[in-house]
């Protein structure tokens, strides 16, 4: 990797402290950094980068020529990895990685709140009702199907089987191996036979092929009666209107979306104003917990560093798949262990993907 710029012009769009700054600046000493936010981000900013340091509109990268690599604030990067957006050589790295903690989180408590119903009691607690809502279910015991297992599923499967579940999940290369908190490891194509053995089922997916309408009104009916439905990744995993009848039918015991199709959600959906359905504006991840801010400037910081030495950079993406790239052991190799062979950069799946 050789950057071959001796004086890049460097925009930050990432949210940094002064101390925070100071420590970029050092990785790149003498080089020119114009921070800004992307609300006051200016055209002709992008056109003259040569690195970018945070997400900007997709839109203005057509006229980026001078552009090297951008490092992403987000996990999800497929609108930056599709044809024509970046020109041909320049580096894409994600912040995959550095939501997990955040999301997974919002995962659980959509989780509890729909078995214990707690959604229910606040809207009594609206109405100043005392009203006893009756049976509950509870996280041990129960199966939880994870589909897409990278960071975010990850760390939400761990936390469900911590709490006393058994979980299964799917991912893209189930050969990639069985990490210890879960079951077993699935592909993609024995999805319907999980689902009516799962008790919630959660969705940490980026969108692709693949995962338009994943959850159809077919594979709804597959679901167990009761089922808890969460959804983190992209709201068009979901067949919204079969969603809206699964619940009004009561087949489903509640969704939690923090993703939703169309996105913003119309004030007038009929999807709010279901009881058995949980809500949140898309706000699971993006800087609301200060952990997640200080992990993408620290591997922002990390990776600038990384590019102006001309060394590898953490989390690049695969712009022909949209996946992150890492070091997976080959799985041709680990079937016969004497053949000699080195790690190979394989697609690990940003934002909890089907890695």
């Amino acid at each position: 990797m050789q950057p071959d710029l001796p004086n890049p012009n460097i925009l930050v769009t990432i949210p940094m402290t002064p101390d925070q700054r100071r420590e970029l600046e050092s990785q790149a000493p003498g080089h020119a950094f114009i921070y800004t936010s992307r609300e006051a981000l200016q055209a002709a900013d992008v056109a003259a980068a040569d690195i970018i340091l945070g997400n900007v509109p997709p839109a203005l990268l057509r006229d980026a020529r001078r552009l090297r690599w951008i490092q992403l604030n987000s996990a999800g990067s497929n609108d930056y990895a599709r044809p024509g957006v970046l020109a041909e050589g320049t580096q894409l790295t994600n912040a995959s990685g550095s939501y997990g903690l955040a999301i997974s989180e919002h995962m659980l408590g959509l989780c509890l709140m729909l078995i214990k119903k707690l959604h229910l009691y606040r809207d009594n607690q609206n109405r100043a009702q005392w009203h006893d809502e009756g049976a509950v279910t509870s996280i041990a015991g129960s199966t939880t199907l994870v589909i897409g297992l990278g960071d975010i599923g990850s760390q939400f499967a761990r936390r469900m089987q911590a709490l006393g579940s058994t979980v299964l999940g799917i991912r893209r290369m189930p050969e990639a191996g069985k990490p210890d908190y879960v079951s077993s490891v699935h592909g993609l194509d024995e999805l319907n036979d999980l689902l009516p053995l799962a008790d919630v089922v959660a969705l940490t997916l980026p969108e692709t092929s693949q995962t338009v309408h994943l959850i159809n009104r077919e594979r709804l009916a597959l679901m167990k009666p009761g089922a808890v439905l969460l959804n983190v990744g992209r709201g068009n995993a979901i067949e919204t209107e079969a969603l809206c009848d699964a619940l009004v039918a009561g087949h489903l015991g509640g969704a939690g979306l923090d993703v939703t199709e169309p996105e913003p959600l119309p004030a007038d959906h009929r999807l709010w104003s279901l009881p058995n359905a949980l809500i949140t504006p898309h706000v699971s991840g993006f800087y609301h917990l200060q952990a997640t801010l200080d992990s993408i400037v620290a591997l922002a910081t990390r990776n600038l560093g990384r590019f102006i030495r001309g060394e590898q950079l953490e989390n690049v993406v695969d712009r022909r798949t949209g996946y992150r790239m890492t070091q997976v052991a080959d799985v041709a190799s680990e079937r016969q262990p004497s053949a000699k062979s080195s790690p190979s950069q394989r697609p690990d799946a940003a934002s909890g993907a089907l890695s």
